[in-house]
């Protein structure tokens, strides 16, 4: 009956005897099925693996994007949780994990706004929102980056602003007027020739 099971009933299972005969049921290939990969000893297959050919993963097109190789994921901690250490302490990861706010201390740590802080606190975090820096600044803290620098949020990229095309300059009658000069003093000697040639003549 089932009221009856104790907590030592399955805890010790018997091990089974493969390869000794056939009868055993558990004879011959012993479970491992025919000849193949799967029957030899050493590295164990993949998941995915299909003997070789083509993985269906690789036939089909990829579709869509996914950060997941460089994402970078934060832990967070909210500066009402910073409430718990004393005044003018440095709070980095290491006291975070000791705090047990935080599961490894080298893993990047995000601070966040939710809740208030009273206390003077020298944060040191790989991350804050705009919201923590301010309840930190307002308590007479500090919020610092992991190299020790005071922690300063990115300036905003400026937008794209298409430009207006206004009206083309007439670049034609600018070059004509520089030319003019020349084209002028080009022409006083050539106007003379005909008076040279008929003095010439008169000679």
């Amino acid at each position: 009956m089932i009221h009856q099971i104790t907590s030592v009933a399955g805890r010790n299972k018997r091990k089974l005897r493969r390869g000794r005969g056939e009868a055993s049921g558990r004879g011959k290939t012993s479970g491992r099925g025919s000849k193949g990969s799967g029957a030899r000893q050493g590295k164990p297959i993949k998941q995915g693996h299909e003997g070789g050919q083509t993985p269906i993963w690789r036939r089909l097109p990829m579709r869509g994007f996914s950060n997941a190789p460089f994402e970078k994921v934060y832990q967070i901690v909210n500066v009402e949780d910073l409430s718990r250490f004393d005044e003018g302490a440095t709070v980095d990861a290491v006291l975070l994990q000791s705090a047990g706010l935080v599961a490894h201390p080298r893993r990047p740590v995000k601070v966040l706004g939710n809740g208030e802080i009273t206390r003077k606190l020298t944060v040191q975090a790989d991350w804050f929102s705009k919201s923590a820096l301010e309840k930190i600044a307002r308590a007479g803290g500090t919020a610092l980056n992991p190299k020790g620098q005071p922690f300063e949020l990115p300036k905003p990229k400026k937008k794209f602003v298409k430009r207006v095309k206004g009206p083309k300059a007439d670049t034609g009658k600018a070059d004509a007027e520089a030319k003019a000069p020349d084209a002028a003093g080009q022409a006083k000697p050539a106007a003379a020739k005909p008076a040279e040639a008929q003095a010439q003549s008169e000679a």
